[in-house]
């Protein structure tokens, strides 16, 4: 079978089922169905990669013996790998299996089984060697909200042939019951571990988003909804007094229902999560975290934490150049650790990092403080280093803001003279509703960097990326609000070696 067939046949599994989760049970298996959440794979090396999935059902014992296997074919005639891993309930009878010793550059089919049932089959992938050529095709994709619309960009994008999936925040929203919706959350707000558990579940039940992460494997990073909109560190948006330990349980539901190394299991409120992943002699992917050490938003509503939208003369805070919105410690790690030697660097972050003034910044520059406008300094630092240590071939991807942006990054963006040092693709949103297309294109002739803003647009930015260029389509759903909806591009954009900005292929 090829790679291709083998792709569709996954997808019809998982999709078969409409909105069921897809299963495929052992002769004689117990009637609870033990792999309801599905599967993933993540966090690809060389040599091996990460292997997800979690165990359901009200009766399950503390403790549960899990059988993995990783084979050549999908029908499991050449087993390579096999292994069992111990699901427990404190960490929600999750399974974070971790094979080694696979080939590199190569695809591979991987299962689950447990409690006489077996899990569907998935498909993922080793990377290239460290010293091999290569190329990748990936998409990036972000913000899910599941009472927004439904999952039809995740339906296509199963049926692209994808190396990688970078998703760049917002896989939960925290927010409760609202009528009238598409489809409704469960419960309300999420704050306790038990209430984002639930919540994980009821996104992760889409048969959509299980295709997609059974047909190759993902990075992924985090932005506000994971734990609370806008959160800053420490600091909620609603300046909730035991905030410590709502993101504690918010990061130990994050962990268990993705496909995370067991090594980055968090540690009461805290977890690692940026990493670099290099992709052969192609490129090194930076994976970055904005949210957890961050200063908090300058010039807030009154009696509010989290973001506000201001003018700059009302908020000279803005540019204080101590605040960090990665904390020193990362800002350090990123400056020290940019591949001067691979082709590209790929910096996977969650926001747009493009100056965009809501105003004439000629005559009264207004910016969205949640944001990179926020917190421009730090900004200017990080370009500044691309520049100084001529990094080659940045390009910045994003989410957060439900919107596609393409935009040319300068080292300055108050300096006309400043500059191009890199390509920024901000992909809008899965399904997460955005502001009105003309608030946007009001703003646009004051961002003259900014060559494509779209607000009324839902879906992913699929790419392709080679020695020579990086090719990105923007892929649009036709209507959110339907869970068959039609794809199509909205525009493509070309990225030359060696020519930071963005050009229109």
């Amino acid at each position: 079978m090829t790679h291709d067939s083998a792709r569709r046949r996954l997808l019809q599994i998982a999709l078969a089922a409409g909105m069921a989760p897809a299963l495929s049970r052992h002769a004689g298996a117990a009637d609870t169905e033990r792999f309801t959440l599905g599967i993933a794979s993540g966090h690809p090396r060389p040599d091996g990669m990460v292997l997800w999935t979690r165990l359901t059902g009200d009766d399950l014992p503390e403790r549960v013996d899990v059988r993995w296997e990783v084979a050549e074919d999908d029908a499991f005639r050449k087993v390579v790998a096999s292994g069992q891993e111990v699901a427990e309930g404190h960490w929600a009878h999750s399974v974070h299996a971790e094979p080694a010793g696979l080939q590199p550059a190569r695809w591979y089919w991987y299962r689950f089984q447990a409690l006489g049932q077996r899990s569907t089959t998935g498909r993922t992938r080793t990377a290239p060697a460290p010293d091999a050529a290569a190329s990748l095709q990936f998409a990036i994709a972000s913000c899910q909200r599941w009472d927004h619309g439904h999952y039809a960009a995740w339906r296509h994008m199963a049926d692209e042939q994808l190396d990688l999936v970078l998703f760049l925040g917002d896989y939960i929203y925290e927010y409760p019951y609202v009528p009238g919706r598409v489809r409704s959350h469960t419960g309300g707000y999420t704050t306790t571990l038990s209430q984002y558990r639930d919540r994980y579940a009821q996104y992760k039940s889409d048969p959509a988003l299980q295709a997609m992460h059974a047909a190759a494997p993902w990075l992924l990073v985090w932005d506000d909804h994971e734990v609370e909109n806008d959160h800053a560190g420490l600091l909620g948006e609603v300046l909730e007094q035991d905030f410590v330990r709502r993101r504690a349980a918010a990061y130990q539901a994050y962990w268990e229902h993705l496909p995370f190394p067991k090594a980055w299991r968090p540690r009461g409120p805290d977890m690692r999560i940026h990493a670099r992943w290099d992709w052969g002699t192609l490129a090194r992917i930076h994976t970055l975290d904005d949210r957890q050490y961050r200063d908090p938003q300058v010039c807030p509503k009154p009696g509010r934490g989290g973001s506000n939208t201001v003018a700059l003369k009302n908020c000279p805070a803005l540019l204080d150049p101590k605040r960090t919105l990665l904390g020193e410690p990362q800002e350090r790690w990123l400056a020290e650790g940019w591949d001067l030697q691979r082709r590209w660097n790929l910096l996977a972050q969650q926001t747009l990092m493009a100056r965009f003034s809501w105003k004439d910044p000629a005559a009264e520059p207004t910016y969205w403080t949640d944001g990179w406008d926020g917190y421009a300094p730090a900004r200017n630092r990080l370009l500044g280093t691309v520049r100084d240590k001529k990094v080659p071939n940045v390009v910045v991807l994003g989410g957060d803001v439900h919107s596609n942006y393409v935009a040319d990054l300068k080292a300055d963006f108050d300096d006309d003279k400043s500059s191009i040092v890199a390509a920024e693709f901000c992909g809008t949103s899965i399904s997460s509703n955005s502001m009105a297309q003309s608030r946007v294109d009001a703003a646009l002739p004051f961002n003259p960097h900014v060559h494509y803003g779209r607000s009324d647009q839902r879906g992913y930015v699929r790419f392709a990326l080679d020695e020579q260029q990086l090719k990105a389509r923007l892929r649009v759903v036709d209507d959110v609000l339907d869970a068959a909806s039609g794809v199509r591009t909205a525009a493509e954009f070309v990225v030359e070696a060696g020519h930071p900005g963005v050009q229109a292929a």
